[in-house]
């Protein structure tokens, strides 16, 4: 008959020898990275150890390889972790993000680019920008568009006078929870969140606080601040604010949707290469006349190029006229979108490519 205490003793000993392997090939995969690192400052390389389209490749076959229990999400931010570690030894990187510390745009960006980095808070979007453009940070993450509120208009009004591209996305399902000191919600007097978020849990809200106030502040994580300082206002935020504050769960996923999801830009000075699964992203504009728009599109039809989303801002060069900011499937150096771009290029008063990059992973 089969001991079961040996048996457990027996597994016990197999997983201490796994974690034993693991830490050698993780110790090995470093060692690699500096050697990485070095053969790049031999060759004259100092900038750029960061390779978004290499990142995306290995994590899409972490995600290929996956055979479970570990779900896919699970095992590439293991290896996200992994890479961040690894990259590290290359060179720290600096990333601005639209703060305070424990907003959606600081998890946005440790998912992109793991723990191992300096993540920086700055007050507005434009000053994420500006960190990023006076060198002062290798990256910037910046919110762009929520699926159920639409888009972030501050961020793509930056586009217009800002020289960075776009090296890469985010996708980061928002899970809202309702935070505080309270005993209990009907001792909740004020509601505090970003004007998005209380849209997001318009209907909770309605339902479970109709009569307390909502006051829309900077940041979640702002609300989570003023949370903990009066037992009278709840915040809307997310779990790490939470922690950040010291605040307790009053109620949790109170988002309206439940496929409440952000994306997020990944915003900086580099040119990314191709990996086989790109967006583009375009700013456009055209002559103010009939059919200006729809000639505007007619090379991604005739090119066979699926076009993701489309936007239109103020130019602020004149009223009543507008830019279109166009997302397309597929990197400029694919030959049926070069072609498409030429197209699009001798139709349009303002053509402007602010990216090609690997799309989200997951």
């Amino acid at each position: 008959m089969t001991n079961p205490d040996q048996t457990l003793a027996d597994i016990r000993k197999r997983i201490d020898q796994l974690d034993r392997d693991i830490q050698a090939l993780v110790t090995e995969r470093a060692r690699c990275a500096q050697q990485v690192a070095e053969a790049k400052r031999a060759a004259g390389e100092t900038t750029d150890f960061y390779r978004p389209e290499r990142e995306a490749e290995v994590l899409r076959m972490v995600k290929e390889r996956n055979q479970g229990p570990l779900p896919d999400e699970a095992i590439t931010r293991l290896f996200r972790e992994i890479m961040s570690m690894c990259l590290a030894l290359q060179e720290p990187l600096r990333i601005a993000f639209l703060g305070p510390e424990g907003t959606f745009t600081q998890a946005a960006a440790v998912k992109h680019f793991g723990h191992s980095v300096v993540t920086v808070p700055m007050a507005a979007i434009n000053e994420v920008f500006r960190e990023v453009e006076a060198g002062d940070a290798h990256y910037g993450v910046v919110p762009v568009e929520n699926s159920t509120e639409g888009v972030v208009n501050h961020t793509l009004d930056m586009f217009l006078r800002s020289p960075l591209r776009i090296c890469g996305e985010v996708d980061l399902r928002i899970h809202h929870h309702l935070l505080g000191k309270a005993e209990s919600l009907d001792r909740i007097e004020r509601v505090a969140a970003h004007s998005q978020a209380l849209a997001q849990c318009r209907e909770w809200l309605d339902t479970r606080l109709p009569r307390a106030e909502r006051v829309a502040v900077s940041s979640n994580a702002e609300a989570a601040r003023r949370a903990a300082q009066d037992p009278a206002i709840a915040a809307i935020a997310g779990e790490a604010a939470g922690e950040l504050y010291g605040l307790s769960a009053l109620a949790s996923n109170i988002e309206d949707e439940p496929d409440n999801t952000t994306r997020f830009l990944i915003v900086g000075n580099q040119t990314v290469a191709p990996t086989g699964r790109d967006k583009t992203s375009l700013l456009v504009s055209a002559q103010n006349r009939p059919g200006a728009l729809a000639s505007l599109l007619a090379p991604f039809a005739e090119h066979g190029i699926s076009m993701t989303r489309i936007e239109s801002r103020p130019s602020r060069q004149g009223m009543w006229s507008y830019v279109f900011f166009v997302d397309i499937e597929g990197h400029t150096g694919d030959p049926k979108v070069a072609r498409a771009l030429d197209l699009l290029d001798k139709e349009s008063s303002l053509f402007r490519v602010l990216g090609s990059y690997p799309r989200a992973v997951l």
